[in-house]
């Protein structure tokens, strides 16, 4: 299995920026006051880009060796997208004001660039890393 991991680990990048994407989209459309991007059909493709991308960190957490966990920056990884996920959802939930949905769209934004950060620095601190460094 492990021959598949480059063609797999692409396979996630895309999949991450690709979701990362459809989120910014979303909403900033919803936010601007637009109902199609709550429409089933938009909804169905960002559960599908998400659900591949989940699928993909799967298969690449079957294929890396335990001792990844030992550095920390694949559990912050994680940890932000929990944070990130729960802030999505608040951004996108009707029954919030507006001001409130827009300061989590904005936080949302910025875990994604931090966990991005992370996974491209293979390091907890991520794009922090090298202005400290």
């Amino acid at each position: 299995m492990i021959e598949f991991y480059p063609h797999i680990k692409q396979f996630h990048i895309f999949l991450a920026l690709l979701s990362g994407s459809i989120f910014a989209l979303r909403g900033a459309f919803v936010l601007t006051g637009a109902r199609w991007p709550m429409m089933l059909p938009v909804k169905w493709l960002s559960y599908a880009v998400d659900t591949a991308l989940l699928t993909a960190a799967l298969m690449l957490l079957t294929i890396l060796p335990w001792t990844v966990f030992g550095n920390g920056w694949l559990l912050m990884k994680v940890a932000l997208i929990v944070v990130y996920v729960v802030l999505g959802v608040l951004a996108m939930r009707s029954n919030r004001t507006r001001r409130a949905r827009i300061v989590c769209y904005a936080l949302a934004l910025l875990t994604f660039g931090m966990i991005y950060g992370i996974a491209r620095a293979h390091h907890p601190l991520g794009a922090l890393l090298s202005l400290l460094g």
